[in-house]
């Protein structure tokens, strides 16, 4: 029997998956329990916590893992990981992923940016950063994102067996989807093969943060001001949805634009800018000027509905969004 590298007080190695609907993180905890459980003869135990279970909504996957004569009785979500793995990188603009991790934990984010980027981008004072890009093998290799993090995890937790993985793998899709079983393999082999890691010990002095639970309020009986007053109220105008972009978005080509309106139509968050000017004949219309990409989510109908190639899908660059962003114009009543 494998020996698992470290434990909490309660015997448990712990690991967190951060991601949203659609990229697999469920089923990706599924089978990293079932590589411990019944490829290395581990106890284990895998769940998932999720709102709406909308595609794009923030989801996370819970694995626990143990030696064989240690009972599971905490079904808890997973608040201090041993590893986390984050299936999208934008997720920390609007949520802490790396909460509760320890100094030593790992932390595996699928991006192209650096290790050294990504320790700014999370605020992160020590640990081991891990890095794959498994948006563009997924893309490379037809197949989905939760197999190129399912070979990154396996590469960091080496006490489970990656040849039983490839076997499971075949499994479950060689009798439904038999075409999918190479590219499955190999976006999981890729994923194993291709991840970076760089760690980074706490500087001198320096601590990590005190532990906070995930799910503690911002504003609760200790802190909401004095007669309960809610602050900062849901507001579709102050609403984010880069997060849920899962690596596509729409890029704008003005001079192919005929301005029909058809992307309009279709677009379930009223992402494109428009603007009233005068036609040729000096006419009034409205003229597209370009996406706020604030609240694209990426789902892509305004491409399928353009008639002229003006939009197109494209793999999403670091930076294009905040470049390239026409932001809307409110009127709002104030005063």
């Amino acid at each position: 029997m494998v020996m698992l590298p470290k434990v909490n007080e309660l015997g448990f190695f712990e690991i967190r998956l951060e991601s949203i609907g659609g990229l697999g993180a469920n089923l990706a905890g599924k089978m990293l329990a079932e590589a411990g459980v019944m490829g290395v003869g581990l106890n284990g135990v895998s769940f998932s916590s999720y709102g709406s279970e909308k595609k794009g909504s923030p989801v996370k996957a819970h694995i626990r893992f143990c030696d064989i004569d240690t009972r599971i009785r905490d079904t808890s979500p997973v608040e201090r990981p041993h590893v986390i793995g984050i299936f999208h990188e934008n997720l920390s603009k609007t949520i802490n992923v790396i909460s509760g991790m320890y100094e030593d934990s790992i932390v595996l984010v699928n991006s192209k940016k650096t290790p050294e980027q990504l320790k700014d981008q999370l605020k992160l004072k020590g640990g081991i950063i891990a890095v794959v890009d498994a948006t563009g093998i997924s893309i490379d290799e037809n197949n989905r994102v939760n197999m190129a993090m399912l070979g990154g995890l396996f590469r960091l937790c080496g006490f489970l067996d990656a040849e039983f993985m490839k076997g499971v793998i075949r499994k479950s899709l060689e009798k439904k989807y038999p075409a999918a079983v190479q590219p499955a393999l190999n976006t999981f082999q890729r994923g194993f093969d291709e991840v970076k890691f760089q760690t980074y010990s706490l500087a001198e002095g320096d601590v990590m943060p005190d532990f906070v639970r995930m799910d503690t309020p911002v504003l609760g009986y200790e802190t909401q001001p004095i007669g309960g007053l809610v602050i900062n109220p849901g507001n579709s105008i102050l609403k984010d949805l880069s997060i849920s972009r899962a690596g596509m978005m729409p890029h704008f080509a003005d001079d192919k634009c005929i301005h029909c309106a058809a992307c309009d139509n279709v677009c379930p968050d009223f992402c494109f800018v428009w603007e009233e000017q005068a036609d040729k004949k000096g006419r009034p219309q409205m003229f597209l000027q370009g996406i706020d990409y604030q609240y694209c989510k990426g789902c892509l109908k305004c491409v399928q509905a353009c008639p002229t190639d003006a939009l197109s899908s494209e793999l999403e660059v670091d930076g294009y969004a905040d470049g390239h962003r026409i932001p809307h114009k409110f009127q709002l009543a104030i005063g």
